[in-house]
């Protein structure tokens, strides 16, 4: 709209100007049809270059353009916070965009990269066709990989590790959460970003990647991964013994479309096998699709809230859970620093209402939303809609939540498998809750029994 109205302005003034004063006309001057000829061919010369400055008409542009185009538009009217617009010109890098060469649909990709960037939001972001094939394919349950889920540091958007697969190949290499993916095969992830860097690490089942890492203690490595099929199993549970009492164990690893079904399910049969506690596992689980996340907080509270987010506007919308419960004996809950998004929404509600304390360590803290929307060519686009906050208001966007009963390095590598000293941990503290319960319990003792379907 600006070059718009600037050439608007210069046409309206070069006519002006050109248009003679009333005088006698000489004989030799040109004849009044000749003037408003002479005019008419100025007027025409300077429209068409008003048309030559102007933004080519939607119909005008190539498809890539277009797709340039309804990038901007999406974002525009979507993007939680307006206000950054006029912070980075938002309308002069959409401009910006068409100005570059833009003849193929990579074109319009980097084109789309460039623009998105000065937002300064990593989670709204560009997804091209075979990273948001991935992604829709993720929520089903499956992935081709080596298993990371990945992240940007907040300090200084590296690249990191939140949490390896159970039984992925990263997960048996000994991948742990906070370990920065500085190159893959050669290529630094600065470079790639987060989502280039995620497809480099999906591939054929057989095929090798090389990674270099550094860990949470600054020490340096290269490891060679080879990629294979790798079972999200998002939900596993089994029974467990200790001293007398029976308790449960659910590991919910990310929120998917079949977990709230799945956690149903388990409920049930945990429940059939007379458990007295829950311990219930969200490490690792860096997130997924919020409505999944907000179903299982349904089940475990009774008429109590589970969030509250804050679209563009600033207008609130408290999400509460409906009467009942799947099940309503004691919970413990673990979390960690690949605790993140969906499963901070569901481990701030425990937390906040009073139905189960955290131990572990503090979590990711993600606290915006992101909407999923696919484009025109098959690629799709991540947009940051809403915040959200917790039942009593916090905003743990960069903060994360913090345990209520801290727990001591190192953390296990290997959430809910042998050698777990966390697990073994929580399972004491509930059942210290437990009705009849003896102080002893807390002293050292044998290791859990378990039996179930993890």
């Amino acid at each position: 709209m600006d070059g718009l109205r600037e050439s608007t302005h210069c046409l309206e003034t070069s006519v002006s100007a050109v248009r003679p004063a009333p005088r006698p006309t000489p004989p030799s001057a040109p004849s009044p049809t000749s003037g408003r000829l002479l005019r008419a061919a100025l007027c025409l010369l300077l429209s068409g270059l008003w048309l030559l400055a102007s933004p080519l008409p939607a119909n005008a542009l190539s498809d890539p353009q277009q797709l340039v185009v309804e990038v901007w538009r999406l974002v525009n009217r979507s993007y939680v916070d307006p206000a950054r617009f006029e912070q980075v010109h938002w309308r002069r890098l959409r401009q910006k965009a068409l100005e570059k060469p833009i003849h193929s649909s990579a074109d319009a990709y980097d084109a789309i990269d460039a623009m998105l960037l000065p937002l300064g939001d990593p989670y709204t972001r560009l997804l091209r066709p075979e990273e948001y094939t991935a992604l829709r394919s993720s929520t089903q349950g499956t992935v081709s990989g080596v298993g990371l889920q990945l992240g940007l540091r907040a300090d200084d958007q590296q690249v990191v590790v939140i949490a390896p697969l159970d039984g992925s190949p990263a997960a048996e290499a000994g991948i742990g959460s906070g370990t920065a993916v500085q190159r893959v095969n050669g290529l630094s992830t600065r470079e790639l970003g987060l989502d280039q860097t995620a497809a480099a690490l999906r591939g054929p089942s057989g095929s090798t990647v090389v990674l270099d890492l550094v860990d949470s203690r600054g020490q340096s490595r290269e490891v060679e991964l080879e990629r294979r099929q790798v079972d999200l199993r998002p939900v596993r549970s089994r029974r467990l013994r200790l001293e007398g009492h029976t308790l449960g164990y659910l590991r919910i690893t990310q929120f998917a479309d079949p977990v709230p079904q799945q956690v149903k399910e388990a409920l049930q049969d945990l429940l059939a096998q007379g458990i007295e506690g829950l311990v219930l596992d969200l490490r690792n689980n860096s997130g997924g699709l919020v409505s999944a996340g907000l179903a299982v907080a349904d089940s475990l509270l009774d008429r109590a809230p589970i969030v509250e987010t804050e679209d563009r506007e600033g207008l609130s919308s408290p999400q509460q859970s409906g009467a009942g419960l799947l099940y309503d004996g004691p919970i413990l809950t673990l979390v960690n620093g690949g605790t993140a998004s969906a499963s901070e929404i569901l481990a701030g509600a425990l937390q906040d209402d009073g139905r189960s304390r955290l131990a572990g360590s503090r979590t990711y803290g993600k606290g915006l939303i992101q909407s999923l929307l696919s484009l025109s060519d098959s690629s799709g686009l991540a947009v940051t809609v809403a915040r959200y906050l917790t039942p009593s208001g916090r905003d743990i966007q960069n903060l994360g939540i913090e345990p209520d009963l801290p727990l001591p390095a190192p953390e296990p590598l290997n959430p809910g498998g042998d050698g777990d000293v966390w697990l073994d941990q929580a399972a004491r503290m509930l059942a210290l809750e437990l009705p009849g319960a003896s102080t002893g319990m807390a002293s050292p003792s044998p290791p859990l029994n378990s039996s179930g379907t993890d």
